[in-house]
């Protein structure tokens, strides 16, 4: 009788011990299958990658380079102070196409400037260990308290794209005169593309609260991820000129010439999505509040979870069948374990 009440205590701490929310979920990828590639980063926002090289920026200033096994943090030198406030920073990242010979990237950063806190897009010249900010290409962009935006990408077009938050305004997010809350599109010098939606505009799509992912699929179709207002997360499929919405409809709210989600995390939940993968007709989707990497199916339109148990997910990176990934437990908002924040590497379609 003695034996079995011990076995029994043992079994309901076992469980209790099991409960928190960062337990691994039924049917995600087992965390014998899940590679940390680097650790110890400093609240790491964005991931590009060159060959076997990779690039993660720190909200920090500085960009780590993770080669062979090696990680190496290169200073960031920048014209403007970089803003320590909530969501702030070092933000967007990626490669110039021809990076190999020009030693050059394009990066997003939120600065405490004379006129307030502004957002901005610049290129940096790597020089060294050392990247320095070279050319403005677009400037002040709306920064408030929260909501920065912040993702860059280089479209199959071969232009830039600019997520950028509602900077706590939500209003400017209908705006066509602000830059805030929206999806921009620029030449990759930083004018202003003549097929762009809007004359003389950079605008590419509006009415967006805080999107922080974009991906596109090979047939050129565009997918967005988005901050809800504390539930109503959205992946929205993305087209020139269109109104997505906020703040008049948000979540699978309908109105006359205003776009309503592919996916949403409906009212009741939420899962804070930031960086956005496409991979053989699924989306991959960082959820931070989340905690996990969300996998979306286009064709059957059914969710899952893919990772889980490894705290707040900000990024990820897909590359053939391989997809990276970043944690984010040291943003202020989650609770970092030893090492983190970490890179993680995982295999898609694994057998």
């Amino acid at each position: 009788m003695k034996n079995n009440l011990i076995t029994s205590l043992i079994a309901l701490l076992f469980i209790a011990g099991c409960s928190s929310s960062d337990q691994a979920e039924e049917g995600s990828v087992p965390e014998q299958d899940i590679e940390v590639i680097a650790e110890n980063l400093e609240i790491p926002w964005s991931i590009d990658q060159l060959n076997e090289t990779m690039y993660v920026t720190e909200r920090t200033g500085s960009v780590v380079k993770i080669e062979d096994g090696q990680t190496e943090r290169q200073s960031v030198e920048l014209k403007e102070e970089l803003s320590t406030a909530s969501e702030a920073g070092l933000l967007g990242f990626v490669l110039a196409p021809d990076f190999q010979e020009s030693n050059t990237a394009y990066a997003y950063y939120t600065y405490e400037g004379e006129d307030g806190r502004f957002n901005r897009i610049v290129t940096l010249q790597l020089e060294g260990d050392v990247w320095r900010e070279e050319d403005i290409l677009l400037d002040q962009i709306p920064s408030g308290n929260v909501h920065h935006g912040g993702r860059l990408k280089i479209g199959p077009d071969d232009k830039l794209y600019a997520a950028t938050g509602d900077a706590s305004d939500a209003d400017i997010a209908q705006d066509l005169d602000s830059l805030g809350g929206k999806i921009l599109r620029l030449n990759l010098d930083g004018s202003i593309p003549d097929d762009n939606p809007f004359q003389d505009s950079y605008v590419y799509s509006y009415g967006h609260r805080n999107p922080q992912g974009m991906t596109w699929s090979p047939d050129g179709t565009m997918y967005a991820s988005e901050h809800g207002n504390s539930a109503n997360d959205e992946i929205n499929i993305i087209e020139a000129g269109q109104n997505y919405g906020w703040p008049v409809i948000e979540g699978n709210e309908e109105q006359d010439d205003m776009i309503s989600p592919l996916f949403t995390s409906g009212d009741d939940s939420t899962w804070a999505p930031s960086g956005i993968g496409y991979h053989e007709e699924k989306l991959y989707v960082a959820a931070l509040r989340g905690t996990a990497i969300l996998e979306f199916d286009l064709e059957t339109k059914e969710q899952q979870t893919l990772v889980s148990g490894l705290g707040r997910i900000r990024n990820l990176y897909i590359e053939g069948d391989t997809l990276y990934f970043i944690s984010n437990n040291t943003d202020g908002r989650g609770n970092p374990e030893e090492n983190d924040d970490k890179l993680y590497r995982v295999l898609l379609n694994a057998e």
